[in-house]
């Protein structure tokens, strides 16, 4: 039993832990500048006839209204005949288009 006290006694005593502080001496410091620029690129896009196709829709809409007064979704099938005819008679086309975006860059 004494020799066990005797252990534990000296092992807590070894365990002391020591606190060190350190130092930087050498301490790097970046300072970063800000700059913006343009850049640039081309993107292809696709040609757009939904403003076509809604136009050709409200005037054979309109038409088809008055045009069949006593026919019941006279309308509705004037909208659908007007969309599908300003849809087909669209000159929309798709190419490039340059597109361009404003970047902030730094200098270190």
């Amino acid at each position: 039993m004494k020799k066990t006290l005797m252990t534990l006694a000296l092992i807590g005593a070894s365990s002391t832990a020591y606190a060190e502080t350190v130092q930087d001496y050498n301490k790097q410091v970046i300072n970063r500048v800000p700059y913006n620029v343009e850049v640039c690129t081309n993107q292809s896009v696709g040609g757009d006839k939904s403003g076509d196709m809604l136009r050709g829709a409200i005037i054979g809409g309109i038409i088809g209204n008055n045009v069949t007064k006593n026919v019941e979704n006279g309308g509705a099938v004037g909208a659908l005949l007007g969309g599908m005819f300003g849809h087909s008679n669209s000159t929309a086309t798709g190419g490039t288009q340059r597109v361009c975006t404003l970047q902030t860059r730094y200098n270190e």
